[in-house]
């Protein structure tokens, strides 16, 4: 088809007077003006034209044609991106669920016991747990009061670990659904936005650390890379050398990405039988070094009174502090468990253990760096670097193997800590588009697009305002839980949670819940005050609150929780059995597109009506009807 010039005003065929809208011109087609219309006829072939198949359009009609067909394209591009999901899904619930929001089936549900043993033994050594005990004797204390300070912190954590996973264990639904019973369908969005934030911050700055891994492996082989020409500005706040290791480690970590959560645990098997080997041999090096535990063991605390008390109470919430973030979002792995408590007593026995023996090698290495070079070095991989100055190819080989291990380390706290819990949330805000694996894309994209190496030159306290973040998920997690155990006794409506009518048991005021938001904002005004004094000025602040922010992960979550309860006491909420009841190990598959049969409460086949559970819910020997409606 060839589009031709319009035919003359001038022409002795004259236009018909002139419809008023495009479907009348579409229906009679006119003879136009040059400023009405365009026409066409074919060429038949070799250049000459047939004027038989003449079609004068005007040019509104002409106009609107080409932009339904840009739309079109374009609709056709979006289609292209859609997650896979449910067929029969209103538009609405296209933006609250896809396959990796949706309960997980049971086809998907592979983490047994030991998959979390091994994944907590693999996530527990990293440069972070590292260094944050070896921060304990920085402080003052000894090496065995930083130790005791480990497992106590570690072990409330755990506590805390298996109360949120077990949300996730027995309904199969991850962070960003659980929240919505407690922060409502829309309402949930904040906390999870908070939650990925975070996240994609996190996997930039453990990203710069993993490339001081690979700059210590690449210089044990090739010392000439520590004088590498840099040919980067002094503004940029960086270098060459730094940049590059950098960018290998974000660049070899894109892969891991790319499997599914169910699949993933291999990884951490994998880097569970190679990094404690590495921390070990770290471990018996330094000792050799050092001449013996003798002269480490013997160092003594350095501070006394108060300040021992409080240095002890920092040590127990910093260990706290590190687990904030898993805290509330265990649930995005608690999910794939294969039966509820796969993921209990292996969580609360393996949490401990694993970072104690992980810390207790921190700890005594650090203590041996103030035996070997006259100071404590808190920071394994400048220790690392330290004994490759001493020289020597076995100090090279063993920096490259310890290295590499500590890099295999930080690639899998990366990838469980931050790119799977961020895929995770970007997946609740985007549903539609976005699935977990392309989340994860994105959070990578963000970590090398943020610059870390400016955020952490910018200010030495940049690394204390991330574990002071704290504050923040203390509070979500305190709505979470008191939600949960508290006030719904364990009972999800797992229909409801995906539906955005306003009947909906979950969808409470225009989608947002406000007594979890008054609970949620009492639980950080609580801590705000201390937490401006400990990125600022503490002499700004009064003492009280400075006291109260070193216990603040319990401030925010005691009070958190407590308003909450208090206020769904005085303002009852719908879906709230009478007793304890958890339904969610009977579902196998969950269907979540409505129908025009769908009960009042928009959750389709809820039994909950205005709140009142009927006595099926209430009765353990009728749970498998529920199941089979599910």
């Amino acid at each position: 088809m060839i589009y031709g010039s319009p035919l003359s005003s001038s022409s002795s065929v004259r236009p018909t007077e002139r419809p008023d809208t495009d479907e009348a011109n579409e229906r009679q087609p006119l003879l136009p003006t040059q400023s009405q219309a365009l026409w066409t006829f074919r060429e038949t072939g070799f250049g000459s034209l047939d004027i038989s198949h003449l079609e004068i359009i005007p040019a509104a009609v002409y106009n609107r044609r080409r932009r339904e067909a840009n739309m079109t394209k374009f609709a056709a591009f979006l289609k292209k991106l859609e997650t896979d999901n449910e067929p029969g899904l209103s538009n609405a619930q296209l933006m609250l669920t896809n396959h990796d929001l949706k309960p997980v089936e049971p086809a998907r549900r592979t983490w047994g016991p030991w998959n979390f043993v091994g994944f907590w033994i693999a996530d527990s050594f990293n440069i972070n747990t590292w260094m944050i005990s070896s921060s304990m004797i920085i402080a003052g204390l000894s090496w065995w009061q930083s130790w005791l300070c480990v497992w106590i912190g570690y072990f409330i954590a755990a506590c805390f670990i298996c109360l949120t996973g077990r949300i996730g264990a027995v309904y199969h639904i991850g962070f960003p659904v659980v929240a919505r019973s407690s922060f409502g369908i829309y309402g949930s969005l904040w906390p999870v936005f908070n939650r990925a934030g975070m996240a994609c911050i996190w996997y930039g700055v453990q990203a710069w650390i993993g490339g001081t891994c690979v700059y210590l492996m690449i210089r044990s082989i090739w010392p000439s890379y520590d004088t590498l020409h840099n040919s980067m500005a002094a503004s940029s706040g960086t270098n060459t050398r730094d940049y590059t290791s950098f960018f290998l480690f974000w660049l070899f970590s894109l892969p891991a990405i790319w499997f599914p959560v169910h699949q993933i645990r291999h990884l951490f098997t994998a880097k569970a039988y190679i990094v404690p080997v590495a921390g070990i041999a770290f471990f018996g090096w330094a000792i050799n070094k050092a001449g013996g535990l003798g002269p480490i063991v013997k160092q003594g605390h350095t501070v006394h009174g108060s300040a021992l008390a409080w240095a002890f109470v920092n040590g127990i919430m910093s260990s706290i502090a590190n687990f904030a973030t898993l805290i509330v979002n265990d649930p995005d792995f608690s999910r794939f468990a294969v039966k509820p408590k796969d993921a209990l007593w292996s969580q609360l026995i393996t949490i401990p253990t694993g970072f104690a023996m992980t810390s207790f090698i921190g700890i005594i290495v650090s203590s041996s760096s103030t035996v070997i070079f006259d100071e404590p070095i808190w920071n394994p991989l400048d220790l690392l670097s330290r004994f490759l100055g001493l020289g020597g190819s076995g100090n090279r080989a063993g920096v490259f193997f310890i290295s590499f291990a500590f890099a295999l380390a930080q690639l899998g706290t990366n990838i469980a800590a931050n790119s799977i819990s961020a895929g995770t949330d970007m997946t609740a805000l985007l549903p539609r588009y976005i699935n977990i694996r392309r989340g994860g894309y994105v959070c990578a994209a963000v970590g090398l697009a943020m610059c870390p190496w400016n955020l952490l030159s910018s200010s030495n306290k940049f690394t204390l305002y991330l574990s002071s973040y704290s504050v923040f998920l203390s509070s979500i997690a305190g709505v979470l839980i008191s939600d949960y155990y508290f006030v719904r006794k364990g009972y999800l409506d797992i229909r409801a949670l995906y539906s955005a009518r306003k009947t909906g048991i979950y969808y409470f005021n225009y989608g947002i819940h406000w007594r979890g938001y008054a609970a949620y904002i009492c639980g950080i005004l609580i801590n705000v005050v201390g937490f401006v004094g400990e990125i600022q000025d503490k002499s700004t602040v009064p003492i009280g609150a400075t006291y109260l922010f070193r216990v603040n992960f319990f401030g925010g979550f005691i009070v958190s929780s407590s308003v909450y309860w208090l206020l769904c006491k005085f303002f009852p909420i719908p879906g709230v059995p009478e007793a304890w009841t958890e339904v969610g190990e009977d579902i196998t598959e969950v269907s979540l597109a409505e129908g025009e049969d769908d009960s009042v409460s928009g959750s389709g086949s809820s039994d909950v009506e205005g709140g009142i559970v009927p006595e099926e819910k209430k009765n353990p020997n009728h749970q498998e009807t529920t199941a089979t409606r599910w």
